[in-house]
Order: C-alpha cells, then sequence, then structure tokens
C-alpha cells in the first residue's frame, strides 16, 4: 500500500474526529449536530482504512468499526429521525 495513501487516511481520520467532536461541543443545534456525526462517519471510514491496510495499526480499524457504529446512531438520531432529542 502506498504510504502516501495511509498518510492521508491517518492523518484526515485524526482531523476530521477531532473537527467534528468540537463541533459536537458545541452544541449548536439538532442539525449541526448531525452533520458532525457525518464527519465523524467519514473519520472512521478513514481510520479503518488506515487500520487494516497498515500492518501495525490493526487495533485502530476495529476501534473504528465500533465507533462507525456509534456514529451511524449520531447520524439517525440527529438527522434523520424525526423523534425529539432528549438532553
Amino acid at each position: 500500500m502506498s504510504p502516501t495513501l495511509l498518510t492521508a487516511l491517518q492523518y484526515y481520520g485524526a482531523g476530521a474526529a477531532t473537527l467534528a467532536a468540537l463541533i459536537v461541543s458545541l452544541n449548536l443545534g439538532r442539525r449541526i449536530t448531525g452533520w458532525a456525526f457525518v464527519l465523524f462517519v467519514t473519520s472512521s471510514l478513514a481510520l479503518i482504512g488506515w487500520g487494516f491496510l497498515d500492518k501495525d495499526s490493526e487495533g485502530i480499524g476495529w476501534q473504528n468499526v465500533a465507533l462507525l457504529v456509534i456514529n451511524a446512531v449520531g447520524v439517525w438520531r440527529y438527522l434523520i429521525s424525526r423523534h425529539e432529542v432528549r438532553g
């Protein structure tokens, strides 16, 4: 696998997750929080790719498989579901 692609996946995943976490922490409303979860999903996908394509990063891959499911719930809850969000 190309070292450049692996580096891009790694740093995109880290940067996107950091930005998404900042957006969620700002509590800017349901729609913006939902789009932050979409950003989390893209981060998880990048880190899954990096984790399983780089020989020494499988743990990050598995961690992000779990985070992908959690982030998908966030997308469903904040962007798709019509139910009121508690909290």
